[in-house]
């Protein structure tokens, strides 16, 4: 009985709750709330209701280079230089991560020599290495994200950071002066390497970039990437086969312990921004909402009016909540504004003679002796 009575107790109120017309979707046209009592303004979320453009297209360009690898661009002596190019299609998911579609073409120049008795009769061989690669790439928005709580500032400069992955492919050339060049006599020619844009050629990259809000319609950006190719084919010092790492022999891709060969590239680009919008979600901050509306009530004037519609009866409370506007001059009242009557016989303290002892209105409130 008594684990009866306790369920019941228990079930009730829930109950009650759950028949509560503020929670409840009254049509299909309505979206519940399941994350508050139902007081959240819920509604669909479709294109009028956007407040931000979210798509731009990306365009850039600079130079590349190939960097960890047998053949390099980079030496004490010179610096071979190479390009890259690209276009992304870009789409902004929230104000500090966005994915990007991406396809880069570029080209890299680099050089390097054999050991011993191979390397002076070769000489000093020289690569070239054309590629195409398309990508999705992550964009952290850093400045977003660590942006300080209390910085109520606009900024028009952004620190961004990359990671990708993607599929390449690649036409390379190795010229030297012994095995790898033309000769008729003996029979001889460069050695070319072609990797085809497919799933067996997938690269990683990351980088950093800064970008600058110039206006509603264009970002600037300088960017720099690291390419790894994990191919040790990619910088075109020879095929990547077991006979290449043969102790014994001498091959160039021996010239570096590295199996991937990777590159480096620095870019400045432009995106422009796409829709009808004022701002871009990626240079927005939803807490300067939150600093602006805090602003605005800290700021605010409030005259507080005390008796708007004043005090008849001069009794001390107000005529907006008194329930007596005639109370006599001179009488005790209730917080409601009612004269007292301590011993409810209907004659109030002010003219009852016998406060405490109940009696007849005729007899001025005391009892008839």
């Amino acid at each position: 009985m008594k684990l009866g009575l306790l369920l019941l107790a228990t079930t009730l109120p829930i109950a009650a709750f759950a028949q509560n017309s503020s929670t409840t979707v009254n049509s299909s046209t309505e979206y519940p709330n399941t994350f508050s009592s139902g007081s959240a303004n819920v509604k669909p979320f479709d294109n009028k209701a956007r407040r931000f453009r979210d798509w731009s297209i990306s365009v850039g360009g600079g130079p590349a280079f190939m960097v960890h690898s047998d053949l390099k661009s980079l030496r004490k002596d010179k610096t071979n230089w190479g390009y890259n190019a690209y276009v992304s299609i870009d789409k902004q998911i929230s104000h500090t991560f966005g994915l990007s579609l991406m396809y880069t073409r570029g080209e890299t120049k680099q050089t390097g020599q054999l050991p011993g008795t191979a390397g002076q009769l070769a000489g000093v061989a020289t690569a070239t290495t054309q590629f195409d690669q398309i990508a999705l790439m992550g964009d952290i928005n850093f400045s977003n994200l660590l942006r300080r709580v209390d910085n109520h500032s606009p900024y028009r400069w952004a620190f961004h950071g990359y990671m990708g992955i993607g599929v390449q492919g690649f036409r390379t050339s190795l010229h030297d002066g012994n095995e790898n060049r033309w000769s008729d006599n003996p029979r001889r020619i460069p050695l070319f390497i072609k990797q085809d844009l497919d799933i067996n050629s997938i690269f990683y990259q990351g980088g950093l970039g800064v970008k600058y809000n110039v206006s509603k319609l264009i970002d600037v950006e300088a960017r720099t990437m690291y390419i790894i190719s994990g191919d040790d084919e990619f910088d075109g010092g020879g095929w990547a086969g077991p006979g290449e790492y043969d102790p014994a022999s001498v091959s160039y891709n021996k010239l570096n312990a590295r199996r991937s060969d990777n590159a480096w590239t620095v870019s400045l680009g432009v995106s422009f921004k796409l829709g009808k919008h004022l701002s871009h979600l990626a240079w927005h901050d939803p807490l300067q909402e939150a600093y602006y509306r805090t602003s605005v009530l800290e700021n605010a004037t409030t005259d507080l009016v005390v008796c708007e519609k004043g005090d008849a009866d001069n009794d001390g409370v107000c005529d907006d909540w008194d329930r007596q506007l005639d109370t006599p001059a001179g009488a005790r009242v209730d917080g409601a504004g009612v004269a007292l009557d301590m011993d409810l016989d209907g004659v109030i303290d002010l003219y009852d003679k016998c406060v405490t002892v109940p009696g007849p209105v005729e007899n001025n409130g005391c009892p008839i002796k």
